[in-house]
């Protein structure tokens, strides 16, 4: 048996989220069906969070222990060759028997994105936030400030998943501008659920003019969810990178 760790992409328009659930479509079930089939034995994959229901991925980090001699290159062709659409292995290692994607990750980077145009797009809808009107960058930017840090998330998480506490740390809020596409991209040791979309709403609010980039402030530290924007639609969400410790070895 040995330790492997793989970086998954997936499209969460085909998907009921990341979890098994029984009887609807999910990515972790969609990699251990492959895997038993490529290798006639159940696993259990194991990954660095959930994603909801209509959330991509372009670095989900999971790892598993499987009975093979085959390489790792052999075994991530053939792992591929035994996906469904929709899901894609891009990296595969063998790693160390202490690393498991989730008890040893150390931050995520998501990106939320938003098509800010005057007509509805022509396609990829399930793959980002239509918005209409014009939206104030500037006033997004300098609304986002207030989030970077430690603080108590409480307005910006709704009911879900049982936490110890509601405070986390963004170590980067960043919006970029292309042409009508928007771009949030943030990066934290850990997230509430929905505490990305529900920021994205918000920030997306005060480019809108809807409330004031001094308002963002006086909401995180109100601590509650009625005060701040809305949740976002999951298919402008992706998430991009798991982090783990740069000294985590790979095993020979």
């Amino acid at each position: 048996m040995r330790n492997v760790r793989i970086r998954v992409a997936y499209d969460g328009s085909r998907f009921f989220g990341w979890q098994r659930q029984e009887g609807f479509a999910s990515v972790q079930g969609a990699l251990e069906d492959a895997l038993e089939s490529l290798t006639g034995e159940r696993t259990t994959v194991h990954g660095s969070g959930r994603t909801d229901t209509g959330v991509h991925a372009v670095g989900q980090t999971a790892s598993f222990h499987v009975d093979t001699r085959l390489p790792d290159e052999r075994l991530l062709f053939a792992l591929n060759a035994h996906l469904c659409d929709g899901v894609v292995v891009r990296e595969l290692e063998t790693c160390a028997d202490s690393f498991h994607a989730q008890k040893s990750s150390r931050g995520k980077r998501y990106l939320y994105l938003v098509v800010n145009s005057r007509f509805r797009p022509a396609f990829g809808r399930e793959f980002c936030h239509w918005v209409t009107g014009s939206l104030d960058v500037g006033r997004m930017r300098l609304a986002a400030r207030c989030l970077v840090g430690e603080h108590d998330f409480s307005s910006f998480a709704s009911a879900g998943s049982p936490r110890r506490t509601n405070v986390r740390r963004i170590s980067s809020l960043r919006i970029w501008r292309r042409g009508e596409r928007v771009a949030f991209v943030v990066q934290g040791s850990g997230f509430l659920y929905n505490m990305v979309r529900a920021i994205a709403g918000t920030l997306l609010e005060v480019g809108k003019g809807n409330l004031g980039a001094e308002q963002v402030r006086e909401i995180l530290a109100a601590r509650d969810r009625t005060l701040a924007g809305p949740t976002a639609p999951p298919g402008g969400l992706y998430l991009l990178r798991v982090l783990y410790p740069a000294d985590e070895p790979a095993r020979p």
